[in-house]
């Protein structure tokens, strides 16, 4: 498998180079040169298996000769073996035709995990390999961050820092990642907003000479790893609801665009996936978009959803690419007036394609507090803000009777806790492993939101994790 920047000017690369490159030299991301497809009889024969089983199937396609089969076999056993359930990411019926994925069983309580468990063991393997050192560096609004550290957790080979946006996550999310105190781990904490941190992560990969001299890669959702290990989950609910024999629509509660893009992803292999919400709060430019091809930045704003609580959504233009007929000319030239003017021209055909199988949907915090109330009072389950969000998209939005919807469940409601006591008077507790979360001692940075403080935080966190 061979990989391509949506911008047309950076070196076509294997998967081990996309994985450690993350960003493309040109700004652009990478995606498969081609699509690898399933057909019915391959997806039928995946029916039943583990999901450890599944996930290696899936995305060998992917990772081509850059990890033998059984290595990958092995990798994913590994990476899914410590999760909190049996199944991995268990469906959870509502009620007729509406089901829950439960993606946060994961030792950080996020869906974040599903891919970065794996490709954390990814790096080791393709760095040991290589005989070579990387910093990872990344931006998260919440979950990532937490995710991601864990991934790489006392691994010989990456040191990891991760930027979040100051008093703009959960304290759960935070504490998270300023309580672990590994020597290959550092944290920032950004003066602005989400999408501030991301810019500056998007600013260190195009600094060249701060790029090679620090090795630097990335675990956010550009990286196209964490694209690839997401399609397993989507391909074992479907799996299991009877596809590819009957058509599925899920509803995704959507920030950076890497998780539903995941799901386009196993649409593209040959999953027959009917319809994709695209689950958003008050911050709403992929609603805006696909309602009106309105696709221009407002103020970032607070919410009870904080891992939503982005304008620019990175992998939205992995599927611009698509959407213009893989014109990388095209799509360089969108993003680049996108940066500018904070508004992308999306041409009126690549709009209505994107709009006959994304569908958009917000909700304000007022009513995500309500829709946890519903949850909890009519259905028994408490959901955290963003899983909630992805409800009541799907109860608004319901696909045609025979085509079973389901609703991804992003993380525990015990990460959100002042979002679900607002919503049911009661704080959910965290599981035992994390009781004392509160207790331990943060350690990060506060810098502003500039490139030449932030790289230096980053040297100066490296040097100590060296």
């Amino acid at each position: 498998m061979r990989y391509i920047s949506t911008r047309g000017q950076a070196p076509v690369r294997d998967f081990a180079g996309v994985l450690l490159a993350g960003l493309a030299d040109d700004g652009g991301l990478y995606v498969p040169q081609s699509w690898p497809r399933f057909t019915p009889t391959d997806w039928r024969a995946m029916r039943g298996l583990p999901y450890a089983t599944l996930a290696a199937r899936v995305m060998q396609p992917f990772i081509g000769e850059a990890v033998p089969s059984d290595v990958l076999s092995g990798m994913c056993r590994d990476a899914y073996g410590g999760f909190g359930h049996p199944a991995v990411a268990p469906l959870i019926q509502l009620e007729t035709g509406l089901f829950l994925q439960e993606l946060f069983h994961g030792p950080t309580l996020s869906f974040k995990d599903m891919a970065l468990q794996l490709a954390g063991r990814l790096f080791d393997y393709v760095l040991g390999a290589r005989n070579e050192r990387m910093t990872v560096v990344g931006a998260t609004s919440g979950d990532t961050g937490s995710a991601a550290i864990e991934a790489c957790l006392g691994r010989e080979r990456v040191s990891v820092v991760f930027l979040h946006p100051r008093n703009r996550v959960s304290d759960v999310q935070r504490r998270q990642m300023t309580t672990v105190h590994a020597p290959n781990v550092g944290n920032i904490a950004i003066e602005g907003t989400f999408d501030d941190c991301q810019d500056l992560v998007k600013a260190m990969f195009a600094d060249t000479a701060f790029r090679d001299d620090m090795r630097l890669s990335a675990m956010n959702s550009i990286n196209w790893a964490r694209i690839a290990a997401q399609v397993p989950y989507y391909v074992a609910a479907a799996l299991a609801l009877g596809a590819p024999d009957r058509d599925l629509a899920f509803s995704v509660p959507t920030g950076n665009f890497g998780n539903v893009l995941s799901a386009w992803v196993a649409r593209r292999m040959g999953l027959p996936i009917a319809r994709l919400i695209v689950a958003s709060n008050r911050n709403d430019i992929l609603t805006r978009f696909l309602a009106s091809n309105d696709m221009s930045v407002a103020p970032v704003e607070a919410s009870l959803s904080p891992s939503m609580d982005i304008q620019i959504s990175s992998n939205f233009e992995r599927l611009l690419f698509e959407l213009l007929d893989r014109d990388p000319v095209a799509t360089r030239e969108m993003m680049r007036a996108f940066r500018t003017t904070g508004r992308m021209a999306v041409p009126d055909l690549a709009w209505r394609r994107a709009r006959t199988l994304f569908h958009g949907f917000r909700l304000d915090d007022a009513e995500t507090a309500a829709e946890i109330r519903r949850l909890y009072e009519n259905n028994g389950y408490l959901a955290d803000p963003h899983t909630a969000i992805g409800v009541a998209a799907a109860r608004a939005l319901p696909p045609a009777p025979a085509v079973a919807m389901v609703t991804e469940a992003t993380a525990h409601p015990a990460k959100f806790p002042e979002a679900t006591e607002q919503a049911v008077g009661w704080r959910p507790p965290l599981p035992p492993r994390m009781a004392d979360l509160y207790d331990r001692t943060e350690r990060f940075l506060v810098l502003p939101g500039e490139l030449s403080a932030v790289e230096a935080g980053v040297r100066a966190l490296t040097r100590r994790n060296a």
